[in-house]
């Protein structure tokens, strides 16, 4: 593995931090949560048209960039940094993968290029909290989460030959309320022919409900999505590539992206706190001099660090053919919680009020543990994976 970064790579990063500078500062960003999106539309535009940054990871053939989960991993560290509410993770982390992965030809062509070129936004839905199950990063992904029936979420029934309707209900659906077109998670068949398959829904879909939920993290805005007999195309053939297959080799590229946006967010979080208690001052010196403050942030510097390094390294893993994006999730989210905990602490009382943008890293921290981990679900089903704590007996 070589450590060092392309000059590509470090151009996409430069270029993606000063257009962010100059769109997504603290005034921005809170304007742009309060829309009914949840995120600034201009902002996407540009995301899209300047940068390429939804089609990143995507084909060239479908109008992508054609580059790797590594160069994706770097743009989302950069949105970390600024907390950019955007539909980056729902459409070009989650669901363009998937369709990629499983759509017959005729739905990439329809679907990928709008994808890349940003006139297109898509969420993945998956019933209930499952979605870690889903990705295969906090259990075995064995199709049980998908429910249906009285099991509750979505139940897929056949029409004719080619037609599909889907009932149920799903909640915690990232940019679901705003997604121009779903990926909906459905259990079909019955007892005989029980399975796991994804569906393609529009947005504007007769019988589809979307209500946008109140969340602990503005800039990560969820819906809750209900389906009464909505028409819905599968995607791919009900006899194609393993849905669940799929979703499992996702998850590691997600969590690797993932990860690698945690350490941007605690890498400002980090970085905001050190340049506060630089200015603040108490007994007549600036508390950034006192030994026990330098202590904490050192601490909270070599943690951030360390899940730095393993961000990176999981991202490069994922086309080596490792997984190892879940314990480096693990380790992002835990820097993360610490960095932005110790920022409110030594901000003091104006940390966590609501003028302050220190409350936005430990909101986000707390949400994203909630999302994807908690962080000892994750490590736990990764020791199990690699058979850490079995027994095995030792011959002397």
């Amino acid at each position: 593995m070589d450590a060092s970064f392309t000059a590509e790579q470090d151009e996409i990063r430069r270029t993606l931090r000063e257009l962010l500078q100059k769109r997504c500062g603290s005034a921005e960003l809170r304007a742009a949560v309060d829309t009914p999106a949840g995120h600034d539309p201009a902002l996407w535009t540009a995301l899209a048209r300047q940068l390429g940054l939804p089609g990143l990871a995507l084909p060239e053939a479908y109008g992508g960039v054609g580059c790797s989960a590594t160069e994706l991993a770097l743009a989302a560290e950069e949105t970390g940094r600024f907390l950019a509410p955007s539909p980056l993770l729902a459409t070009a982390v989650l669901a363009a993968p998937l369709v990629l992965a499983l759509g017959t030809d005729t739905q990439r062509a329809r679907l990928l290029p709008r994808i890349a070129a940003g006139s297109l936004t898509a969420a993945l839905a998956v019933p209930g909290t499952a979605l870690t199950t889903a990705l295969t990063l906090t259990g075995p992904n064995g199709g049980e989460w998908a429910g249906g029936g009285r099991a509750g979420g979505v139940q897929a029934r056949q029409v004719g030959d080619s037609g599909w309707r889907l009932y149920g209900q799903v909640a915690q659906v990232l940019d679901g309320h705003s997604a121009e077109v779903l990926l909906v998670a459905a259990h079909a068949g019955g007892f005989a022919r029980s399975r796991t398959l994804l569906f393609l829904v529009a947005g504007d879909a007769d019988g589809l409900v979307r209500v946008r939920q109140t969340a602990l993290d503005a800039t990560r805005p969820q819906a809750r999505l209900e389906l009464r007999d909505v028409e819905a195309e599968l995607l791919g053939v009900d006899d194609g590539p393993n849905v669940l297959r799929e979703l499992s080799a996702t998850g590691d590229t997600v969590a690797a992206v993932l990860a690698a946006e945690a350490v941007g967010v605690a890498d400002r979080a980090l970085e905001r706190t050190v340049h506060y208690v630089k200015q603040r001052e108490q007994f007549g010196r600036a508390i950034g001099s006192f030994q026990a403050v330098k202590h904490r942030l050192a601490d909270v510097y070599v943690q951030v660090q360390a899940a730095k390094s393993a961000a990176y390294y999981a991202a490069w893993a994922t086309g080596q053919g490792e997984r190892v994006g879940g314990l480096a999730l693990a380790q992002a989210l835990e820097a993360l919680r610490t960095a932005a905990a110790e920022g409110i602490q030594l901000h003091g009382g104006i940390g966590f009020t609501w003028e302050h943008d220190a409350h936005l890293y430990f909101k986000r921290a707390a949400g994203d543990e909630l999302l994807f981990g908690p962080v000892h679900r994750l490590r736990a089903y990764a020791a199990e994976g690699a058979h850490l704590f079995e027994n095995r007996e030792v011959t002397v």
